[in-house]
């Protein structure tokens, strides 16, 4: 667990669509547009062509993504008498969710357009904006109304309003993964063939079967018996070990063992007399495996300062962290974190969803295991992967794992200290 702190002072472009290809995104609605009444003008019916894309069409949960809504062309007329000057015309609008998650996006632009003549329509503007995925599943975004501003003699607003227009984009959010937090002890790490080993467990779902069996490696022994978890997930099994092929026990959920359902394996030695052998001695060396334990370089983390009134991007890094996987079975490991909101004067929030990272992971020389970096993205309060190694026949080794931190601070945000709490759970 890691504090840290920090001192407060576009879009990507769509692919372009080959000629006469209705590019993605685009689609055309019937729209009410009401011209400002200092204009003297009737409403302006007639059809929007519109555009929504993203950043990001394959977002976690937790991720936050860019919206780009363009109107490439609106019924609104010119609300001035004469001739609109350039850079005067101020879009703002909202798209609507539904789908997986619902809700609107508010998305505005930059005061940028060509001159407009008199009597002529208003011309194709673009704006932007950002939500956070909450829900995983298909969501769909569909053009809203949107206010066309101008700032010319007078400040006008002409409203146009959306009737039934369709849904001009679709994400795909996926789940954020989970922590398996099953293990078991036993009760005796060897015996003679036929004894009876207790195990107890927990971390498992209340009320599911659970499997307790013998391991050879990467491979099950004939040794065997099945529990019931009770309602805090718990179970005790005795289990008698016959198979002299038994090198250690694992517990899983399912019909198969499987590293988001099952436990690592607890070493155990079935051992019994040897044999006579004239003039002969058998020598006997055993391997005990470790245990799976990381260790975290400082305590604190701290950031780097952004100006008051710009706000951006507050740099940093979370520290060396070494994972060392001494267990010798097949299950590989995850390390996640999570992290809370940022609190700074006088009760001041940055959400969680503004810290974002870039893992990097190495795999000392020598190591059994390939350790693979988790994705660049938003960390946030449900979490993100840092590091993991995946299940195989045999696992294990040391590794050094970091990440390059950035807080995005809003603009304006009050001086001052702002401080969260970064977790870090190994599994």
């Amino acid at each position: 667990m890691a504090v840290l702190a920090a001192a407060a002072g576009g879009a990507l472009a769509a692919p372009a669509s080959a000629e006469g290809e209705t590019p993605p995104g685009r689609v055309e609605f019937p729209t009410h547009c009401l011209p400002p009444q200092e204009a003297g003008l009737p409403p302006a019916d007639g059809p929007t062509t519109a555009r929504i894309t993203v950043d990001d069409p394959a977002p976690r949960v937790g991720d936050t993504v860019t919206v780009t809504y363009q109107v490439t062309r609106t019924p609104a007329p010119n609300p001035v008498g004469g001739e609109l000057p350039a850079d005067v015309l101020t879009p703002a609008g909202r798209i609507l969710l539904g789908g997986a998650q619902s809700g609107e996006v508010t998305v505005v632009g930059a005061a940028r357009n060509e001159p407009v003549p008199a009597g002529a329509a208003l011309p194709a503007v673009t704006m932007t904006g950002t939500f956070t995925v909450t829900a995983p599943g298909g969501i769909t975004l569909t053009p809203g109304g949107y206010t066309l501003h101008t700032a010319h003699l007078a400040d006008l607003d002409t409203v146009c309003t959306a009737d039934g227009a369709p849904a001009a984009a679709r994400i795909e959010a996926a789940p954020l993964p989970t922590a398996n937090l099953r293990g078991i002890s036993l009760g005796a790490a060897h015996g003679k063939p036929g004894a009876r080993v207790h195990v107890t467990g927990a971390g498992f779902v209340p009320g599911a079967a659970v499997t307790v069996t013998g391991r050879a490696g990467a491979a099950g022994t004939a040794d065997r018996v099945t529990a019931t978890a009770d309602r805090l997930g718990q179970l005790t099994a005795e289990l008698p070990v016959t198979d002299r092929a038994t090198t250690g026990v694992v517990a899983y959920e399912g019909t198969d063992w499987s590293a988001q359902r099952g436990t690592g394996p607890a070493a155990y030695t079935v051992v019994g007399p040897a044999p006579a052998v004239p003039a002969a001695r058998r020598v006997t060396a055993t391997v005990e495996p470790g245990t799976l334990a990381m260790t975290q370089t400082g305590e604190a983390v701290t950031l780097g300062a952004v100006p008051y009134g710009d706000g951006g991007a507050a740099p940093g890094r979370i520290g060396t962290v070494t994972v060392k996987d001494a267990r010798g079975g097949p299950a590989g490991w995850s390390l996640v974190g999570k992290v809370t909101d940022f609190t700074g004067p006088g009760g001041v929030r940055i959400p969680a969803g503004s810290l974002a990272w870039t893992p990097s992971c190495v795999a000392a020389a020598g190591s059994p295991s390939a350790c693979t970096a988790g994705s660049a993205g938003t960390v946030g309060p449900d979490g993100a992967v840092l590091a993991s190694t995946a299940d195989a026949p045999l696992t294990g080794g040391t590794f050094t794992l970091d990440a390059a931190v950035t807080l995005r601070v809003p603009p304006y945000t009050p001086p001052g200290a702002y401080t969260a709490t970064l977790t870090l759970t190994l599994s």
